[in-house]
């Protein structure tokens, strides 16, 4: 596991931005933790590197959000409302499956949907230490993901 603590919005975009030229279509990365702790920020860097223009915003009250327009593209998911465990129901095999990008926020609430191979990221606040700073914990599941976060562990992060 690699932790990384960013002290601003724009770093934490920043590690976002970097990660994306590596991404493929049907990779699917976690992003867990704190309420207000970044998951958006992160995904509006990884949008950037990929080339997406429209502004990404939190997929909360409309659960996925599809980006298009750029090198791939990104499904933004919020899953925090299935914590009822119905997300069988979305089809998100097909996403999983398909052409982009999957950012899923909130995935215990879809363990059990989830593929094998992943990269797990979580947020966490630390408020004490300053009103921005975060660490970042990444958890990659498979080669493909332990490779993508090689250069964040060998500190060329921006």
């Amino acid at each position: 596991m690699l932790k990384i603590t960013v002290m601003s919005p724009e770093q934490t975009m920043a590690i976002g931005r970097q990660l994306a030229p590596g991404l493929r279509a049907q990779d699917v990365i976690l992003l867990d933790g704190d309420l207000g702790a970044g998951k958006t920020t992160f995904t509006k860097g990884l949008a950037a590197g990929l080339g997406i223009k429209r502004n990404v915003k939190s997929p909360t009250f409309t659960i996925i959000r599809e980006y298009q327009g750029g090198r791939l593209p990104l499904y933004h998911m919020d899953v925090y409302r299935l914590e009822d465990g119905s997300g069988d129901e979305l089809g998100l095999e097909e996403y999983f499956n398909g052409d982009g990008v999957n950012v899923i926020e909130w995935s215990q609430f879809i363990a059990d949907e989830l593929p094998e191979n992943y990269l797990r990221i979580v947020f966490k606040r630390d408020d004490a230490a300053g009103e921005n700073q975060r660490t970042l914990a990444f958890e990659p599941h498979g080669d493909h993901f332990a490779a993508l976060i090689q250069p964040l562990e060998d500190g060329q992060h921006e």
